[in-house]
Formats: structure tokens, sequence, C-alpha cells
């Protein structure tokens, strides 16, 4: 089953679909980097890109870490 998310950016509504159980993780990890009922900027597009970006290399760096560990 799907569910909408969507979000305004420089004054169009874009909407996807995506997997329920995703959804709702989606929704509050745009709650922090959104404004959810108002319009955003690409500016405030970018920046979320950028800081989603940063956490998953970092996630990256610490699975590395723990695969290097395990192969010792």
């Amino acid at each position: 089953m799907s569910k909408k998310i969507g979000l305004k950016i420089r004054g169009t509504r874009f909407e996807v679909d995506v997997e329920e159980q995703f959804a709702d993780f989606l929704e509050l990890q745009m709650i922090k980097d959104f404004s959810i009922d108002g319009n955003n900027d690409v500016k405030t597009l970018l920046q979320a890109y950028v800081r989603k970006s940063h956490e998953l290399f970092e996630q990256n760096k610490k699975i590395d870490e723990i695969l290097k560990k395990l192969e010792e």
C-alpha cells in the first residue's frame, strides 16, 4: 500500500507515492527539514539534501569501522 507525501517548493506542490511504512518515517524527517504547510525555497531544499548526504556519509563511515573490526 502506498501513501502520497507532498511538499511545496517555490510555489509548486510536488507529491510522491511511497510505501506506507516508509511514509511515516519520511513525514517525520520532512518536518525537521521543511515547512510542511508553507512554501520552501530552493536553498532550503539544497540545505536538506546536503544535511542528509552528510548523515549518510557518517553512517557509511561507521559501517566501514564496524566491518573492519569484524574482519580482524
